[in-house]
């Protein structure tokens, strides 16, 4: 008697969520949006390298599976990842599909070969801070007892007395987690995410500390930042830019 597969209700909806993902110019359109700002569908369609209709169709299948939101000013449609879930879910199948230890695909120019190394010394992911600066923030505020991660991420009573003397206000009340790992793609560790993630993030890029390097993800500190790292979180600017923090 032949065996049968028992109907498990959320399979239908797992499946179509990676469908979702398994088409290459989705996935770009998604990666892109990593950098946690809305883009108009023209700017996706050219980062893609693909027409504007076929954008337009996969945008729709994007935006009706929940992974964007778009909104509408004048003529113009803007997409951006529906929330910090989505863009946790992309960086971390991002993460996993990047094989550790293995070959990765050879750069093809000079152009992304730059662009690679500058991902990987700092960058947005979503609206945190990630690669080499994302970690040696992380690991500073660990070592100095602003953040703990040994039973997951949690900010001390210390690292919030930190935020509070930075002058960056944390919103304790949203239903968001305050702290939370994120797996780091190029580093292959967690970094800080999270609202504290967020909130710090946008302190480093409003208050000067970081800026961004062209229209992508990639950000870098600004001499200001160095100084200011080394300050707050005693960093060495040299370990930012050798990988093994040496």
């Amino acid at each position: 008697m032949a065996r049968t597969t028992p109907h498990i209700p959320s399979a239908p909806r797992l499946a179509a969520l990676a469908a979702l993902l398994a088409d290459e110019t989705r996935a770009a359109f998604c990666l892109a949006l990593l950098d946690g700002r809305a883009w108009t569908a023209g700017e996706l369609a050219r980062g893609a390298g693909v027409a504007a209709s076929t954008a337009s169709e996969h945008l729709g299948k994007l935006v009706a599976g929940g992974l964007l939101a778009e909104e509408r000013q004048g003529r113009h449609r803007y997409l951006r990842l529906a929330g910090p879930r989505a863009a946790q879910l992309v960086e971390e199948l991002a993460a996993y599909a990047v094989p550790h230890g293995g070959p990765e695909a050879a750069p093809r120019s000079l152009r992304e070969v730059s662009a690679g190394r500058a991902l990987a010394r700092g960058r947005t992911c979503y609206d945190h801070l990630a690669g080499r600066l994302g970690i040696r923030i992380t690991d500073a505020m660990t070592e100095r007892g602003l953040l703990r991660q040994d039973t997951g991420f949690a900010l001390t009573g210390e690292g919030l007395e930190w935020f509070g003397a930075l002058g960056v206000a944390l919103d304790t009340a949203s239903r968001r987690p305050l702290a939370r790992a994120c797996l780091d793609w190029t580093e292959r560790r967690p970094h800080l995410a999270g609202g504290a993630g967020a909130a710090l993030c946008r302190h480093t890029l409003d208050a000067g500390w970081c800026e961004r390097i062209g229209t992508g993800r990639a950000v870098r500190p600004t001499a200001l930042g160095l100084r200011s790292l080394r300050a707050h979180l005693g960093i060495d600017p040299a370990s930012l830019d050798a990988p093994d923090g040496s």
